[in-house]
This record gives C-alpha cells, sequence and structure tokens, in this order.
C-alpha cells in the first residue's frame, strides 16, 4: 500500500523573508513627517505610523533592492538594530503595507 501524496504547501503572501523581493503594496501612499511618515492602504484603509526615518526610505526603495536584506545594508542599517527592522517590515507584510515581487 502506498501513501498519499502530501499536501502542497500553501504559502502565505504575508509571511516575510527578508531573503525575498519586496515593494511597497501598489494601494499604499506613504506620506513624510517630522517622525518618519504616514502610511495609508486605499484598499484596507489601514492607516500606520513608521517612526523611523531609515525604515522610510527602505520601505520607499524595497523595490530597488533584490531582498530587503539588501535594502537595510544599502542604508547601513547597523546589525544589532536589524532584528528590529525586520519585524517591522514583517508587520507592514501583516498589514499588506508591502508586497513580494517577482524577482
Amino acid at each position: 500500500m502506498t501513501s498519499p501524496a502530501p499536501a502542497p504547501v500553501a504559502i502565505d503572501p504575508a509571511v516575510f523573508d527578508p531573503e525575498l523581493p519586496w515593494q511597497r503594496a501598489r494601494s499604499v501612499a506613504l506620506r513624510p513627517e517630522p517622525f518618519g511618515a504616514l502610511v495609508y492602504h486605499f484598499g484596507t484603509r489601514k492607516l500606520s505610523f513608521l517612526k523611523s526615518k531609515t525604515l522610510v526610505r527602505v520601505v520607499e526603495t524595497l523595490a530597488d533592492h533584490p531582498t530587503a536584506t539588501a535594502a537595510l545594508l544599502a542604508f547601513e542599517v547597523p546589525e544589532p538594530q536589524r532584528a528590529s527592522y525586520v519585524k517591522a517590515l514583517a508587520d507592514l507584510a501583516r498589514s499588506q503595507m508591502i508586497e513580494r515581487r517577482s524577482a
């Protein structure tokens, strides 16, 4: 008796992997503010705050880099701070403010 084929693994588009290519979602606008930026998603009507100007620049230029990690390196985010930036990007992915893009 043979075992059934394993079920395909569903890939959640909101799961954040910093080694993949990302971009700001097409339905998202960034408005610069003295503290960083307001991020608004026109589809979900969700409003978020980016409290770091470096994070704003990373989000604005994600599409210019092969991976999110490359974007963090381009803006010289120090190694001890990278985990907090990756967490912030993961939160933005979960709230659909950034999305995966094809390489």
